[in-house]
């Protein structure tokens, strides 16, 4: 028979070394991957305006985007790759805030903007033609920046800057 004291002892092993384990695992598991940052152009009427871009490149990311945050700067955006150019279509499921969805053509031109979209509402927002990305900014910046259907936008995933 184990007396108490003993099986105090026994279980506090145990439980040490389930903690050792679980620091060790922490501690040699590969990171998380990290998003990709980038910095895109776009040439208007009105000048060149420029944003720090996140990257959703995979479909785990383009599938998230930016669901569940609480916002997003001015300056700042998600630039979403579906190469090849293809018919789009998102919605704003889970996704807290208003944006403006900019519609990409391969060529780097401005297709469509959907503007201040309707946060949380499974309402299809499609590119309305073929687009290879879709640029994702706080509501209102297209009409702010004087942003348009026809404008050039300069950034790596279009060819040459």
């Amino acid at each position: 028979m184990i007396s108490d004291r003993d099986f105090a002892r026994r279980a506090a092993r145990i439980w040490l070394m389930a903690a050792v384990v679980a620091v060790f695992a922490a501690l040699t598991a590969p990171p998380a991957r990290a998003a990709s940052f980038g910095t895109l152009e776009i040439a208007t009427r009105n000048g060149v305006h420029i944003f720090s871009v996140e990257m959703a490149t995979t479909e785990e990311e383009k599938q998230k985007g930016l669901m569940y945050r609480r916002e997003l700067a001015d300056g700042k955006g998600m630039l979403f790759d579906f190469s090849p150019e293809q018919q789009i279509s998102m919605w704003m499921k889970n996704t807290y805030i208003s944006l403006d969805m900019i519609f990409i053509r391969a060529d780097g031109r401005i297709l469509r903007i959907a503007e201040n979209t309707e946060p949380e509402s499974t309402r299809v927002i499609s590119s309305g033609g073929l687009a290879r990305a879709v640029l994702e900014v706080p509501a209102g910046t297209a009409q702010k920046y004087g942003i348009a259907p026809g404008d050039r936008v300069s950034h790596p995933l279009f060819g040459k800057r």
